[in-house]
């Protein structure tokens, strides 16, 4: 099942979003907290201990609900039904298991809150997979808003469903196309908001128990390799996908 909406557009205008990363830059060069948890929300308690390993999945068919943007759509590939990293992670599935795949391009994590998450509770999902934050970034929301729906949302999926909880972080943007117009500076200054956003979702994702596809690690594989880039220098290719996928097996393997 694929929820997108009509009225969204599948692919950033790059104009208009260049313009945008460097204003965040402009407005996050000051610093500020780093903490993963908002002290000012209050959040269901999370025990941090892991949840259920893939293996008691195994044993017969499941839902697997997949929460994203443009990426879990597939924008980007040939044949976005087939060749999007969330197929591709429903097909190591076991036989007869039913995929809900709930990504909506263009859509941030405040709008997946209400648009996404409660589908996603209403489906009793044994898995959920998230990526929800590269609209976010370049977008301008700040890191302190993104941060509070992110707590939001896991505390939600983790305290309402019994499902493996597998998240996705940013890779290092600062490599693709899309930005290459950036100066050296402004990379620089980019990255260091990256690792920043980064240390506060692998913040999040262990006091929720949520595993963490670390995307950003191991030279940013992603968007390091031309290969995995489509050629409207943003999204994966269908060999990125691939790579994705393999990402986030990995992760729900444990």
């Amino acid at each position: 099942m694929n929820l997108r909406k009509a009225n969204r557009a599948s692919r950033f205008s790059w104009i208009l979003l260049l313009l945008v990363v460097i204003l965040v830059i402009t407005a996050c060069s000051s610093g500020g907290t780093t903490s993963g948890i908002s002290p000012s929300t209050t959040q269901p308690k999370a025990t941090g201990t892991q949840p259920p390993a893939i293996a008691h999945l195994a044993a017969g068919p499941l839902t697997y609900v997949a929460m994203g943007a443009s990426d879990a759509v597939g924008v980007g590939s040939t044949q976005p039904g087939a060749q999007g990293y969330v197929p591709l992670v429903a097909a190591h599935l076991p036989k007869g298991s039913h995929m809900v795949n709930l990504g909506i391009s263009g859509i941030r994590l405040h709008e997946a809150l209400s648009e996404e998450l409660p589908i996603a509770l209403s489906t009793s999902p044994k898995l959920v997979t998230v990526w929800l934050v590269a609209n976010d970034f370049v977008g301008g929301v700040s890191y302190e808003a993104y941060i509070q729906d992110l707590n939001t949302l896991l505390a939600q999926l983790h305290a309402n469903t019994h499902a493996s909880l597998v998240m996705a972080n940013l890779p290092d943007l600062t490599r693709l196309p899309a930005f290459s117009s950036l100066s050296f500076s402004q990379k620089a200054q980019m990255l260091v908001q990256i690792k920043r956003w980064n240390t506060g979702i692998a913040t999040a994702a262990a006091h929720y128990g949520v595993r963490l596809a670390d995307l950003f690690s191991h030279g940013s594989e992603l968007t390091a390799h031309p290969e995995y880039i489509s050629g409207d220098g943003f999204h994966p290719s269908p060999l990125g996908y691939v790579r994705l996928a393999n990402i986030f097996w990995a992760a729900i393997e444990g």
